[in-house]
């Protein structure tokens, strides 16, 4: 691929920033932004991980003009102790998701792809999908055909009746009547599984963009992990992001912990793959707040960013609509405690998905406003951004479960400083 050349406005530009960054005087535990706001978030953080709430946390947030905060605070490992830094690498897990929808909306500009078309036209594997409708008196599943084909729509909005099993009994039932492997294999058997309701019928959370990323690379005729370094993230200069870490890179990956029972923190090793069959669309990337972020800033500014476009604006628009009409979203019960709470970021409000992440369109407690689109990784790292006030922000932690209510009220905080600091200007 071909790179331009900077210009001398970028040359100018990345100067202005380098003074800035050089002004904090280190990254640890500083914020790029100065005022009280800020430093109410400093306090907010340093509170958290000094009270071992957290053990270490980075969160970095923009308006349209640019960085408006950005800070590091705590530790990578709770029991090794290096010190977390704003090059910290975090397992972003499903936050891949956005990445994915991304790629595939390309295919959609270029015509290429189209949203309502049967994606078994694409792939014979979702050409004639089943539906599990329960097991009979051995245990064993009972299927049904669909009533209706898989689309590209249904994929990018969970509504094509896939789950996962930790948020679905009945899936988990079925995965281990069957010897299925799991997700966490990284084997392509693991995706293989039925649906659990027609297509379009409802919203459940699962495995769908783990097919879209199938898709991509159907159409494309690139391996997921080669077309997402080829058309997003060299364009955007996210070097620090991709499924495989560099030996070097690995010296600044975070460790994960998980919260037990007696809300203590441990640290754990996650099950990350040895190899992977295939690359999944759903999940397994890794990135560093400050690429992640860049990649917010991409959609923030309507498709185009660093010089990159990527998308149009009319995509990004659509991408950010209400795509499953009355249909509600976002709520999740757990199967699994160990993996995920119950999952319910805004209780009371009837939450809606767009192509590729959710929309609250109502005001958010915390200072969003409606319109918003946001998600996350089940490693509780968090995303949200405000088409309407121009804000974009990013918080990553490392902990399970998925939900961790100390996890969620640190990005309260933190989006309401956010918010706090946009009145106080």
């Amino acid at each position: 691929m071909i790179r331009r050349q900077p210009t001398r406005r970028d040359i100018l530009k990345s100067a202005a920033a380098l003074t800035v960054t050089a002004s904090v005087g280190g990254f640890i535990g500083r914020a790029a932004a100065q005022g009280t706001q800020s430093r109410q978030i400093d306090a907010a953080f340093r509170r958290a991980v000094d009270a071992k709430e957290v053990p270490g946390v980075v969160a970095m947030a923009v308006n349209e003009r640019g960085l408006i905060y950005e800070g590091a605070f705590g530790t990578r490992d709770l029991a090794q102790g290096p010190a977390m830094t704003l090059d910290t690498i975090f397992r972003i897990a499903s936050m891949t998701k956005a990445v994915t929808s991304v790629a595939a909306m390309q295919l959609v500009e270029q015509g290429r792809l189209q949203l309502d078309q049967p994606v078994g036209d694409i792939l014979p594997e979702l050409s004639a999908p089943q539906v599990l409708e329960g097991f009979d008196d051995a245990g064993a599943p009972r299927l049904r055909p669909a009533k209706q084909p898989i689309t590209l729509r249904h994929l990018l909005t969970h509504t094509a009746g896939f789950a996962y099993p930790v948020w679905d009994a009945e899936l988990a039932r079925y995965i281990k009547a069957t010897d299925t492997p799991l997700g966490n294999t990284g084997k392509l058997a693991s995706i293989r599984l039925p649906l659990v309701f027609d297509p379009g019928d409802r919203w459940e959370y699962g495995i769908n963009l783990d097919w879209a990323g199938r898709v991509v690379e159907a159409v494309s005729g690139l391996p997921l992990e080669v077309y997402f370094r080829q058309h997003i993230f060299a364009p955007l200069g996210m070097s620090d992001t991709g499924y495989a870490i560099s030996a070097a890179q690995r010296s600044r990956l975070v460790s994960a912990h998980q919260r037990k029972e007696d809300g203590s923190l441990e640290p754990i090793v996650p099950p990350d793959p040895p190899w992977r069959e295939f690359w999944s669309g759903g999940g397994g990337l890794n990135s560093t707040g400050r690429d992640y972020l860049v990649f917010l800033q991409m959609l923030l500014h309507q498709g185009r960013f660093n010089g990159a476009q990527l998308l149009r604006p009319q995509t990004v628009a659509l991408m950010g609509q209400n795509q499953i009409g009355d249909i509600r979203a976002g709520v999740l019960k757990t199967a699994n405690p160990q993996v995920s709470n119950d999952v319910d970021f805004f209780p009371g409000m009837i939450c809606k998905w767009g192509l590729g992440y959710m929309l609250t369109p109502q005001p958010g407690p915390n200072g969003r406003s409606a319109g918003s689109v946001t998600w996350a990784g089940v490693y509780n790292t968090y995303y949200w951004l405000d088409p309407q006030k121009r804000i974009a922000g990013v918080i990553m932690t490392q902990i399970l479960p998925f939900a961790d209510h100390k996890a969620v009220a640190l990005y309260g905080e933190f989006e309401s400083g956010i918010y706090g600091g946009m009145k106080a200007a």
